[in-house]
């Protein structure tokens, strides 16, 4: 009996205290298996990884630049291809880190606001004429100040065709959207922003991280009920995990705020008066410049002004931010270079963007098909080669470091 306590007692000296990294890391599975906690990565390691990660920033330009690029057509085989390059890129080059799990949230988002359209078509109408009628509804009689709303009617192939082309522009963007934040980390992407804008950039970071630590709560918050043999699906288990949720996100803004202001968040150095009017103006100036310039790109009448405009406009912008940042007093830890890479994948990006703005002025037939008469959309070659330009990320992107693996060993 001796014995026994004296083993127990050197078990308990040396097991890791509950709740510690070891312990939280060491798992006992079926039949007595042992799953010993995976290596940390030593910090040489770490500053490898991150002098060869590409810059946030690009990931960003690249992301918003495939988006811009689906605002600019209505084909659904051309609006199709570009979400799959860029699942193709973020299933290649995504990193294994939980803000970058958002991707899959983003895509079922993008398939609500199909549906979504889809349904208020068929309860609400369509503007489109149309002679292939799908299913007649009971139509509601309404007042006469409601004229022009109808609940119910004639569903036409016609008008839900076109509905489905125009929330598959949106869905396409919202996908390129949850591209870069799966590829993009956002606390290196802070670390980048200009002084000047570096409130600013919090506050935006914050908000993007939300959604990706929302879902990564709520993983393992469903893993962890089903472990006990609990319901994890359905309304009940969803209003389950709510509170643990929620919980965990006032626990994460409790220790933002804390670290923010250990950080000395919100302090500012002495500009002089005169700076400080010069910013504003400029900065003001700029923005002003630029909304000119892109209301002169959009419309016909503005093509001879427009690209001046927007290019001074961008210039006294930049000089604003520049001299706004000598009133913020902040430094940079290891920052990232903007590298040959960074270029490449930005300009992939912009290549597409330009080429489908080039072909939406010379083919718009081919980019926008008709849905009267009916007819099937074709793929037009040129800019579905032009799209698949947006792939080279995926071979000049770094690739991500391997998920790390557990170590099994059986008992003795």
């Amino acid at each position: 009996m001796q014995a026994v306590n004296a083993a127990g007692s050197r078990a308990a000296e040396t097991a890791p205290p509950a709740g510690s990294r070891a312990a939280g890391a060491a798992r006992v599975g079926a039949g007595g298996t042992l799953h010993a906690p995976a290596s940390a990565p030593t910090p040489a390691a770490t500053h490898r990884h991150r002098a060869t990660a590409l810059h946030p920033g690009a990931w960003w330009l690249w992301a918003l630049a495939l988006g811009t690029a689906a605002t600019r057509t209505t084909n659904p085989l051309l609006l199709a291809l570009l979400v799959t390059v860029s699942a193709y890129v973020v299933i290649t080059r995504r990193p294994h880190a939980p803000w970058s799990l958002s991707y899959g949230a983003f895509v079922k988002l993008a398939l609500a606001v199909l549906l979504i359209r889809l349904l208020f078509t068929t309860l609400l109408g369509s503007p489109i004429p149309g002679t292939h009628t799908l299913v007649t509804l009971p139509e509601v009689p309404l007042p006469d100040w409601a004229q022009g709303v109808r609940l119910g009617g004639r569903v036409t192939a016609e008008g839900l065709t076109f509905a489905l082309y125009d929330a598959m522009k949106l869905a396409t963007l919202l996908v390129c959207v949850g591209a870069a934040n799966a590829l993009a980390n956002p606390s290196r992407l802070l670390k980048s922003l200009p002084g000047a804008l570096y409130e600013m950039g919090v506050a935006v970071v914050v908000a993007l991280t939300f959604a990706p630590n929302l879902i990564a709560d709520v993983q393992r918050l469903r893993a962890a009920r089903r472990l006990r043999g609990r319901h994890d699906k359905g309304v009940r288990g969803l209003l389950q995990v709510g509170l643990p949720v929620l919980e965990g996100a006032l626990e994460r803004s409790v220790a933002l705020a804390a670290a923010m202001d250990a950080r000395g968040y919100g302090r500012t150095a002495r500009v002089p008066a005169p700076v400080r009017r010069t910013t504003a103006a400029l900065t003001l100036g700029g923005l002003l410049g630029v909304c000119a310039g892109t209301y002169g790109l959009l419309t016909a009448a503005g093509g001879t002004y427009g690209v001046p405009v927007l290019l001074a406009g961008v210039a006294a912008a930049f000089a604003g931010l520049w001299l706004g940042g000598r009133r913020t007093v902040r430094t940079r830890y290891r920052p990232d270079r903007w590298d040959a890479r960074a270029w490449l994948v930005t300009a992939s990006g912009v290549a597409v963007a330009a080429l489908l703005f080039l072909a939406a002025t010379r083919d718009p037939a081919a980019l926008h098909p008709g849905v009267v008469p009916l007819t099937a959309p074709t793929l037009p070659l040129w800019p579905a080669a032009a799209v698949l330009l947006g792939l080279l990320p995926a071979f000049v992107a770094p690739s991500p470091d391997p998920a790390p693996k557990t170590a099994v060993k059986e008992p003795s």
